[in-house]
């Protein structure tokens, strides 16, 4: 795996990156005891690729992650390179950018992103909550913005699309929607007769036992366009970052490895949904990530370690496992639909395999001495 990556780097060809170039390396290093992120061996071989160039790379994320990232393995030691707060130690330092969709007026960009002269993004490819999928734009679009836009404004967007009629509903009726839901992904504030569905916790079309409680009365829907929203404000975000870069600055990582079902955010061991694919790395951001859900579509889905919590996964096997596991309608190829939309890229690639096993077949294997025999650094 390690050639094969040295030989994905080289045919990025960081030639365009220059001598004192700042290279923002914007990777999720993750929370808590979620450390399956990705090995640290890769980001230091990049690392090192990167300073070939005579320019200086840094990892960044956001100011927790950072500050925690030790317990995971990540150091500037490490990585061989300095660990960044994106957005400065309280998470405001900031550039604030206009956007004026839906519910969203603005978005406070990390400022590390406008300060930064190259982009490689290396994200984790995984389930996600709210957009089924994260990889390179949820890296980007949630994890290049200080957290207040980030939870505040891009997570709730998809609230943008009405869902509730408070008219036709009861608080004996919103209390029992609650407490049917068997996800949680509904919350009943009685003083202000106000019912919050959390689309992060909600599996649509899988479930729908809402909607079956709600019969005869009506005051509840599931809209298809509030997952929507927040696909397109994420591809929106996205562009707003990769706008501060020229294109020969900017490149692309996904690590479709330990593909698990929920996000990184979450910081807890969860299990692999398909078995390990690889690395796809390219300059077109919409190129890697259709490639990347292509290769996991394709992949066998390893149903039986789904976790006994997800209990709604569909046997549909037209869908994409994103969707069998977080519902129909939380379409994980939407965002990249976006992107291509606003000119960041195009879902039509070429994927070239590096090192196919008809090539290393016959490698012969690389000498080394034991402990016992000799000493071999």
């Amino acid at each position: 795996m390690g050639t094969k990556y040295d030989e994905i780097l080289n045919r990025l060809d960081f030639s365009t990156i220059k001598k004192k170039d700042k290279v923002a390396i914007k990777m999720h290093l993750g929370f808590k005891d979620g450390f399956q992120t990705f090995p640290v061996f890769f980001i230091r071989r990049l690392v090192q690729k990167v300073k070939e160039t005579g320019a200086f790379p840094f990892v960044t994320d956001n100011p927790t992650s950072v500050y925690n990232a030790v317990d995971r393995g990540y150091t500037a030691e490490t990585c061989g390179c300095p660990i960044i707060p994106i957005a400065g130690l309280k998470d405001n330092y900031k550039h604030r950018v206009e956007v004026n969709y839906k519910t969203v007026d603005f978005l406070d960009m990390a400022g590390v992103m406008k300060d930064s002269d190259v982009l490689i993004d290396v994200s984790h490819v995984k389930g996600h909550g709210t957009a089924g999928y994260g990889g390179a734009f949820k890296n980007i679009a949630l994890g290049g913005y200080c957290g207040t836009s980030r939870w505040r404004k891009i997570h709730g967007v998809e609230k943008s699309a009405p869902y509730w009629d408070s008219d036709k509903c009861t608080p004996e009726h919103a209390e029992k929607l609650v407490e049917l839901c068997p996800y949680g992904a509904m919350k009943y504030d009685s003083e202000k007769h106000h019912l919050d569905l959390g689309f992060g916790n909600c599996h649509n079309g899988n479930c729908l036992e809402c909607l079956k409680a709600d019969e005869g009365v009506g005051c509840l829907s599931i809209p298809p366009e509030g997952f929507a929203a927040f696909q397109e404000l994420m591809a929106i975000a996205s562009k707003k970052i990769l706008d501060c870069y020229n294109d020969d600055k900017k490149f692309f990582l996904n690590f479709i490895m330990d593909v698990t079902p929920h996000c990184d955010c979450l910081g807890m061991v969860q299990p692999q949904i398909v078995p390990d694919i690889g690395i796809v790395g390219g300059r077109d951001i919409v190129a890697v990530e259709k490639a990347s859900l292509d290769l996991v579509r394709d992949a066998r889905f390893l149903v039986d370690q789904l976790p006994p919590y997800l209990k709604h996964v569909s046997d549909d096997e037209s869908l994409h496992p994103f969707q069998r596991i977080w519902g129909p309608y939380k379409d994980p190829y939407l965002v990249n639909e976006y992107g291509e939309k606003l000119g960041l890229g195009s879902r039509k690639y070429e994927l070239v395999e590096i090192l196919p096993a008809s090539e290393t077949k016959d490698l012969k294997p690389g000498k080394h001495s034991f402990e016992d025999q000799a000493t071999f650094f």
